[in-house]
């Protein structure tokens, strides 16, 4: 399996995976243009795609999603109500708890947010990436399905100092913190020192907030928590993470 993070942050999310024959595109929060750059980048041409899976209708994680469709012949997986929310006139398919595509297999789970969302468990010959972001916390039920995954792409949006300081209007600050907001560097740290194991091999902290976080904060906070032999990582809003490969 192969993971890069080409974009994250609120202007806009996307996150390739490849899994035996099979090439995945989480969300599609940047441009179709900006898509194809950054594909090129990692030698992938946007043709291959073959699957986008959404997580939920804000437009920082489907900004493409409608120039996407007209021009691949890529499966488009979401929820019901996620397809009901963005009101585009798109082929798609409905998201169940747990589906197959071939020989990989896909598990979702709840997260917390304003509106529904989704977080993804992919899995193939043996290895795993979770994707979790936009979440104001963690429901227990899903520490099992969660525990000792391949690379984790996980959501470390705020430190709680910088966003209490922030200039943002105090309901933004408010909601950021809520449970159907965002995780903070702290959240994400607990989060994942219950669910990292000996198979974890990669760590992706994802969704920084430009305005209310640095990277150094949020791997400081991490460092805290997770086994230092586990390889960690920063992705970023304007350029893609390394490959991870697993």
């Amino acid at each position: 399996m192969k993971a890069c993070v080409l974009a994250s942050g609120s202007k806009g999310n996307s996150t390739y995976i490849e899994a035996g024959n099979h090439k995945i595109l989480i969300d599609i929060g940047i441009s179709f243009k900006d898509l194809k750059e950054r594909c090129s980048h990692i030698d992938v041409c946007v043709d291959d795609i073959d699957t986008l899976l959404i997580t939920h209708s804000h437009s920082d994680h489907t900004k493409g999603l409608l120039q996407f469709s007209k021009n691949t012949n890529a499966d488009i997986y979401m929820s019901d109500k996620t397809y009901d929310e963005l009101g585009m006139d798109i082929d798609y398919i409905s998201i169940k708890d747990e589906f197959m595509i071939d020989d990989v297999s896909i598990t979702t789970i709840s997260l917390s947010h304003d509106v529904e969302c989704i977080g993804y468990i992919i899995e193939y010959s043996g290895n795993s990436i979770v994707y979790v972001t936009d979440t104001g916390y963690i429901n227990e039920k899903y520490y099992e399905v969660l525990k000792d995954r391949t690379v984790y792409i996980f959501e470390s949006n705020h430190d709680i100092e910088m966003n209490l300081n922030s200039r943002k209007p105090e309901k933004y600050r408010r909601r950021v913190v809520s449970d159907i907001g965002h995780l903070s560097n702290k959240q994400a740290s607990y989060y994942l020192s219950k669910i990292v194991g000996n198979n974890t091999k990669c760590i992706i902290l994802a969704h920084l907030s430009e305005e209310d976080n640095k990277s150094s904060l949020a791997l400081d906070e991490l460092n805290k928590s997770v086994p230092s032999n586990i390889n960690r990582m920063v992705a970023y809003q304007k350029n893609e993470t390394d490959i991870i490969e697993v």
